[in-house]
């Protein structure tokens, strides 16, 4: 199945108590913010916790604690007034200060959207690792973003995407393999799809497909009127089974 156009996807998700419709936005907001090189103490730390509770392994994505890096890193507001700064000049005002924020490691992340547990949400993402040769990749969108510290973006929890080596053509996980450093480390917000600045600024329609929001439970992506699933290995789009 090829990439879907974004005007044939429908996201069905929460909006209060019911579900409503709408279009699956198709525009990456990316930039640079200046993130100081952090302390080394900080990152022993983060070596330790990966080490000894995550256990990662390629593909794997992990919420990390946050209270302790926020207690071993000196310049933590700093970066936060970055991103708020950041965020506004993209005209989305001072929605950052109010969303849901988590620490979060992977090592690489196969294709996949978050839909159907964040299809009220943008995600908005810091990354704070130095570059390891990897990139997040949109193939609906068509964006490789290249993931170095201070690397910030904005997008639909909708749009399949995935952590992948740079020169790479899809997630394989021999591009992870032990004994190579391939771990990001990222803070992530969850910013409210319905908030006014946030749904213009990522193209987002809503109640584009009303009559079928009714009869559903749960949050889901449909493309072409139908559920469907992400390939995991290449982004593409198929039929839920």
């Amino acid at each position: 199945m090829n990439h879907a156009p974004r005007d044939r996807l429908t996201s069905y998700f929460w909006s209060g108590d019911a579900i409503r419709s709408r279009s699956v936005g198709g525009v990456v907001l990316t930039g640079a913010v200046d993130v100081p090189a952090l302390p080394a103490r900080l990152l022993a730390d983060w070596e330790r916790e990966i080490a000894t509770r995550l256990f990662l392994e390629p593909g794997d994505v992990e919420q990390m604690p946050l209270a302790r890096t926020r207690a071993r890193w000196p310049e933590y507001g700093q970066c936060l007034r970055a991103m708020q700064a950041w965020t506004r000049s993209l005209g989305l005002g001072d929605v950052l200060a109010s969303s849901d924020i988590a620490l979060m490691a992977c090592r690489g992340a196969r294709y996949h959207h978050d839909g159907e547990q964040y299809g009220g949400a943008a995600f908005c993402n810091l990354f704070l690792s130095e570059d390891k040769g990897l990139d997040v990749h949109f193939p609906g969108t068509g964006h490789r973003i290249p993931l170095v510290r201070g690397t910030a973006m904005v997008f639909d929890t909708c749009q399949p995407h995935a952590v992948i080596a740079r020169h790479g053509s899809g997630f394989h996980e021999a591009d992870f393999a032990s004994g190579q450093d391939r771990t990001q480390l990222f803070l992530t917000w969850e910013l409210p799809i319905e908030a006014a600045g946030v749904a213009h600024a990522l193209g987002v329609a809503f109640d584009a497909a009303p009559p079928a929001a009714p009869r559903l439970d749960e949050e889901q992506v449909w493309l072409d009127g139908a559920r469907a699933v992400v390939r995991p290995d290449c982004g593409l789009w198929e039929p839920a089974a």
